[in-house]
Parts: C-alpha cells; structure tokens; sequence
C-alpha cells in the first residue's frame, strides 16, 4: 500500500497518522502500534486540546508532523494550530494511513482529503459516514483511497465477509451492550443523570460516546455507517441487545449460514485490524478469547420505543438527504449540553426530533448543503434550551 502515484520500498514500515491521538482511540491505536514498530511508523499525531498529553505522545513517537485544534496560552512551536491541522496531517506524502479518531463532524474533511489521495482510511469518526456517506464514498472511488472500519461491530462485519462477493450476504446483525440503562423503564430513564449515563457496563470510552450508549444514538449511527460501508439496504440491517459485549456482529449468508466475530470487549483489536486488513499479524497485547469465562451469552430486542434516539436516527438514514447531518449535529450539541449540565438526559431525544421535524427535509447532495445543514440543527437545538 502507498500513497497515489508515490512509489514506496515495500520492505518499509508504513507510515501513520493520528487524528484525534489524545483520546481513547488515539491512545489505544497508539498501543497497538508501540508493539509494531517494525511495520509502521507513526509520522502525524493531532489533538484536540490536551497539549500536555500530546507532547508526550509526540517525545515518545517522534512524528515528523505534531498539531493541536486549540492551542492555550502557551505556543508549541513547530506545532501547527487550529483546525486545518487535521487536515494536513491527513494528507501528508510520508503517511500511509490515517486513523481519524475525531469526535463528531470535524472528521470529515480529514477524512475526504486522505482519501482523495488515496490513502487507507482507518475510520472510529463514524460521523464522518453519518452526515456525508454518499461524499465520502465518491471520495474514496474516485481517489483511489479506502475505507476501513475501527468500530468493533464494523470490523466484525467486514472479517465475516472479507473474501465473499457482496450478493451473498442476506444481513448483518449489529450487537449494542445496552448501555446502562438497559434495565431502567422509561419513567426512571427520565431523571437519569450524568454520573447514571457514563458508567458503561463494558466499555472505557469518552464522555461522548459514552453517552451515545446510554441513549443507544451509537447504534443508530452504526447503522447508517453499515450501510455506506458494505452498500447493504436498511431492512436488512439489524440491531441486537447483547449485554456481554463479546460477539461484535453477525453476517447471515443468503444459504442460511451465520458467521460471528467475537472477543473480550478491547479496541485493540480492531485497531490493529484496520492496519493490517486483509493480513493477520501476531500481537501479544490482544486478551485471549476465554469461552468458559465469558459465558453465559445472551441476547435481547432493542428497546426502541424507550430509546428515541435510535429510532429517530435509523429513520433519518432512511430518509437520506440531508437528514443523517441533522440527526448528528442536533444529537452533538444535545450531547455536549447534556455533559454541561445544562439540559437532562430525556431531553436529548426531544431535540433530536424537534430538529428533525424541522429540518430533516434539507437536501444534501453537496459538502456545503451537509454543513449548512449541520450549522442549523446545532443552532436549532441550541435556541430550543435557551428559552
């Protein structure tokens, strides 16, 4: 693998960038690869805002390039600062592979410059193909680029089918923990509060994303991500409760036979998957798969009707247009009051529907139709508290 129209020795490590390094898949891509330094280097490391991190990331691994969205105080010369860093460290000559790790929609220019020069996308910002799977898409057919997932359920799928022609794929089955309010009614869920919301039965992750697993808005995203990723309709995508997060999603083949893939709940994982698809390399830092330990295995229907957020969501990639960035961006900014303390946990899922209802018509076939839309559903749901 090399970059479009850059010749590479192919006994060289490949090189990768980081975007997003300080967060919880940044730090555990940047785990996995400490234990491949002879396969890969990584040449760009990015962060949103957590300098002192960063800077020990960047005198640990030595990148040629090191930026920071927001800066403090203090300048970090030869850093560079603001958010065109992402996309510079995504497009650079000596990276390979560009693992986005963002939270939420500043991905997606990072993630349309790799692609357009044919780089190896190894994707966690699942916002990206979220509010703008048709671009993105065009984007890595016309520039030679490729798409792969780090999302646990998304790297199952596609080792289930890797190898196998599309049409024989009859659906796939994505898992969801459940979140931590998989047993709480509908009366209870109302007066969850962020301490309830980020203690994560199975999963370490950030506040963020966390919080799209208590209101199961992951999944829907997940969803939407499935479909652009492997080009499988909507009806035939399924999502199912499984408490124990070990089998990360299941692929039924039009014969009848299912295959899974399963795991202890790790990223590592699927990072190093994402690196080394199609190939499968030793790594001492992956848990081994105990059977006997991680039984029993059980599996529930999704509760959609106490968890507006995914349904609104699936709907909304139904719909398509503009109304997957409208379901993101309002779930965002929703998200971030809810994190402030300035909004409850209910209300979430009343914003996403308030900004749907009012703008989940907008067209969406172009980046700047996308982002106008994006702007507005923040604003939308922003106005709505501020009365």
């Amino acid at each position: 693998m090399s970059v479009r129209g850059t010749p590479r020795d192919p006994r060289a490590p490949l090189g990768v960038a980081i975007l997003g390094s300080t967060g919880s898949i940044g730090t555990t891509a940047l785990r996995v690869l400490g234990r491949q330094s002879d396969r890969f280097r990584v040449k760009a490391l990015t962060a949103f805002n957590n300098a002192a991190l960063l800077t020990a990331q960047a005198a640990e691994f030595k990148p040629s390039f090191v930026g920071i969205v927001q800066n403090g105080t203090e300048p970090h010369p030869p850093w560079s600062v603001g958010p065109e860093c992402l996309v510079e460290a995504a497009g650079r000559d000596d990276v390979d592979i560009v693992i986005n790790a963002v939270v939420g929609a500043a991905g997606l220019d990072a993630t349309l410059a790799a692609l357009s020069k044919g780089k190896r996308v190894a994707l966690a910002n699942k916002e990206t193909l979220v509010m703008a799977g048709e671009l993105v898409t065009a984007a890595c057919a016309s520039g030679g680029g490729e798409i792969i997932p780090v999302d646990s359920e998304h790297s199952a799928i596609l080792q289930c089918i890797t190898g196998r022609p599309g049409v024989e794929v009859r659906r796939v089955i994505i898992t969801a923990s459940g979140g931590p309010f998989r047993e709480w009614s509908a009366e209870r869920l109302e007066s969850a509060t962020l301490a309830d919301a980020l203690r994560h039965p199975t999963w370490q992750m950030g506040r963020k994303i966390t919080v799209d697993s208590a209101t199961l808005a992951n999944k829907a995203l997940e969803v939407i991500e499935a479909h652009f990723l492997f080009g499988i309709p909507y009806d035939r995508i399924e999502v199912v409760v499984h408490p124990q997060s070990v089998v990360h999603s299941f692929v039924e083949f039009v014969d009848g036979s299912v295959l899974a893939q399963l795991g202890v709940p790790s990223m590592e994982l699927p990072v190093l998957y994402a690196l080394t698809h199609p190939d499968r390399v030793p790594d001492s830092g992956v848990p081994r798969f105990d059977p006997v330990a991680l039984s029993p295995l059980t599996f529930e229907p999704v509760r959609s009707e106490q968890f507006q957020a995914f349904a609104l969501g699936v709907e909304a990639g139904k719909k398509g247009g503009a109304a997957p960035a409208v379901f993101n961006a309002a779930n965002e900014m929703a998200v971030a009051l809810f994190l402030e303390g300035r909004i409850r946990f209910g209300d979430i899922g009343v914003a996403i529907a308030g900004a749907l209802d009012a703008l989940g018509d907008a067209p969406g076939g172009s980046r700047e139709a996308i982002l106008a839309a994006d702007a507005a559903a923040r604003r939308h749901v922003q106005h709505r508290f501020e009365c």
